[in-house]
């Protein structure tokens, strides 16, 4: 058999070029010949001297001979009878051993064998060797440090950079590899909106594939909002920037660019731009919600985008008429909650949720805390928890706030950070993980389920700072993959490790039996605050009480001088008139 084989060698070993020139002689040493050389040393003539520089190199070859595998099979049966009996025949088993047991020397072998097997098998009992003390038991909290890693760039192909307002996956999730990309400058009054060269499109994109975007959608104003339909993934639904509802059907267009398939009138749309839409669940899957900073929202479907077919007004008290309007940044819809079941997060930093239900009797609107408990500033992201529907999170200023729809106030207060926030979401696995992104490009981890102080994970993804975030929580992705938008139009794709995606062992008990000693301590806490109240008005009354009754005794004194004084001049006045 032929062995061959081929050295190489790389260019970085080969050490340095030699380059050769000519140039002028030079005396760089000299020994002048003296008596003691003669002395020691013998001339020779010719001299010849070898130099080589190039290593040593050797070569072996071996050739090991063949190892031939196959299988074999070993066929075990019961052994150790004598020749003359049959092992199989159960006459001549039991004749043998009554044979056996009558021997004397079977009586002794027994009484010296017996106790050394009772104390191995005593020992075997006692201790066993191969036992798994922790198998079936899972860590409470994953020992690896959370970490997360870059698999891809997605940036906007415009001239002009533009904010990527919202990022939505295709509800197949990564198995599909596609998410939708809005893009826009949502900055009032921006030297960029009066650019021609900027674009108005917004993408489709590939995971796989960066460079260039699936599907270009063309509105007639730039998107702030982008939302695959979960029932129908061929069609979408966007908010543009002049307060208009595009609906967009990819059949009709599944690559290049795709126009929009009906889109509604501005006249009768919202007069700011659409800050948020969802779908909402109904017979026909065409039916949507939108909000916007006008304080409208307004109910559609993309059938006929003619006119809403119902709105409503983000008012604190439309039914006695003295609220005020609110305007709407961000929404919620989640049919876990209830298919009539809303939340919106307002511009003035208050939450109100809706029930379209009680709309008629009492109009179903229901307003968090306006004090202390709301944000101070628009709450740009708000978002049920994926496991436990009844609480939800809002971000807003420089905190995030966990609230509960049996109390008007927040029951859990992230920290204030360092820079402000941006936008935020639950972890679709993990039942006490969300996210939330600053405007310093860095996206914060917390794991309220281990630590409600601290951070559980910082990663730096940008330079400018980021708007939007959203994750894949389909099974495929598991909570891994999580695609975050900056203020340049890029959206950088990340994955995350285990411990933030995994759920861990009893987890969702863990995490919601947190959230309800937290109600609960909250609920004591307004008990005791309006005890406080009660006692101080009390204490107000019992004040005014009291000095309206010394007031009383004062006056009664006054008027007890008045009729003595009274009394004692009638007396003088009577008595002058006897004497004259």
């Amino acid at each position: 058999m032929e062995v061959a084989y081929e050295y190489t060698k790389r260019r970085s070993e080969f050490g340095r070029e030699c380059k050769f020139s000519n140039g002028e002689t030079q005396i760089l040493g000299s020994i002048l010949p003296t008596n003691a050389y003669d002395i020691d040393y013998i001339q020779r003539n010719p001299v010849s001297t070898l130099v080589d520089t190039t290593p040593n190199y050797s070569e072996t070859e071996v050739n090991t001979e063949r190892v031939v595998m196959k299988s074999t099979s070993m066929h075990h049966i019961e052994g150790g009878w004598p020749k003359d009996v049959d092992f199989t025949e159960q006459s001549d088993v039991k004749r043998f051993r009554k044979k056996v047991e009558k021997d004397d020397d079977f009586q002794y072998a027994m009484k010296s064998l017996v106790p050394r097997v009772q104390r191995c098998m005593k020992q075997n009992n006692t201790v066993n060797i191969y036992e798994e003390y922790f198998e079936g038991v899972e860590a409470d909290h994953c020992a690896e440090p959370p970490f997360a890693k870059g698999l891809a760039v997605f940036r906007d192909p415009s001239k002009v950079n533009r904010t990527v307002t919202s990022v939505n996956w295709h509800p197949e999730g990564s198995s599909n590899g596609k998410i939708a990309v809005s893009y826009s400058v949502l900055t009032f009054q921006d030297e960029r909106l009066g650019n021609p060269d900027m674009s108005a499109s917004s993408y489709i994109w590939d995971i796989t594939n960066s460079n260039k975007p699936v599907v270009e959608l063309v509105p007639t104003s730039p998107l702030c909002c982008l939302r695959y339909n979960p029932k129908s993934s061929d069609t979408l639904v966007g908010g543009s920037y002049n307060g208009t509802i595009s609906y967009y059907d990819l059949r009709k267009n599944p690559t290049g660019k795709c126009h929009p398939s009906d889109c509604s009138v501005v006249e009768k749309s919202h007069h700011d731009p659409v800050a948020d839409i969802f779908w909402i669940s109904s017979k026909t899957g065409h039916q949507c919600v939108s909000t916007s900073t006008d304080g409208q929202m307004l109910w559609w479907d993309t059938r006929k985008l003619e006119e809403p077919i119902d709105s409503l007004m983000l008012a604190t008290d439309v039914k006695g008429g003295g609220g005020m309007t609110l305007g709407g940044s961000s929404l919620e819809y989640n049919i876990e909650a209830g298919p009539t079941k809303f939340l919106v997060g307002t511009e003035q930093g208050i939450v109100m949720s809706l029930n379209m239900r009680n709309k008629k009797t009492n109009n179903g609107i229901t307003v968090f805390d306006t004090g202390p408990g709301k944000h101070l500033g628009p709450i740009f992201s708000i978002q049920r928890n994926p496991t436990h529907s009844k609480y939800f999170m809002t971000v807003g200023d420089w905190t995030a706030r966990i609230w509960t729809e049996d109390l008007k106030t927040p029951i859990i207060t992230t920290k204030y950070h360092k820079s402000y926030l941006t936008g935020g979401c639950w972890s679709p696995t993990r039942a006490g993980v969300f996210y939330v992104t600053r405007s310093d490009g860095v996206m914060d981890v917390w794991d309220i389920s281990h630590t409600q102080n601290e951070v559980a994970y910082s990663h730096k993804v940008s330079d400018a700072a980021l708007s939007s975030i959203s994750i894949d929580g389909t099974t495929q992705g598991g909570g891994k993959l999580v695609a975050v938008g900056d203020a340049n139009g890029t959206v950088s794709m990340l994955e995350v490790c285990d411990s933030l995606a995994v759920p861990q062992l009893n987890e969702k008990s863990a995490v919601n039996a947190m959230l309800e000693r937290e109600t609960k301590r909250e609920r004591i806490f307004e008990v005791r605050e309006r005890e406080v109240k009660r006692a101080k008005a009390q204490e107000e009354e019992r004040k005014r009480r009291e000095e309206k009754e010394a007031e009383g005794e004062s006056n009664d004194k006054d008027a007890e001088a008045m009729r003595q004084l009274e009394e004692e001049f009638f007396r003088l006045t009577k008595d002058d008139v006897v004497s004259n």
